[in-house]
């Protein structure tokens, strides 16, 4: 399992920071994890699948 920091999440889904933490709070973007202090990270492999799948719908519009 990678851990990825808030810079490459919103470069690889193309989301704002605070769009980021948003969507946390309303429950349509995983939780971060923490790294200890003020540190936190996502996991890759979440990001990439929903990446993934939205590329997957735009598709098929």
């Amino acid at each position: 399992m990678k851990l990825i920091k808030i810079k490459e999440v919103m470069n690889v889904t193309t989301l704002s920071r605070a769009t980021i933490y948003k969507y946390m709070a309303s429950g349509r973007f995983p939780k971060s994890v923490s790294l200890g202090g003020r540190a936190v990270a996502w996991v890759k492999d979440w990001v990439a699948q929903r990446v993934s799948e939205r590329d997957e719908e735009t598709v098929k519009s």
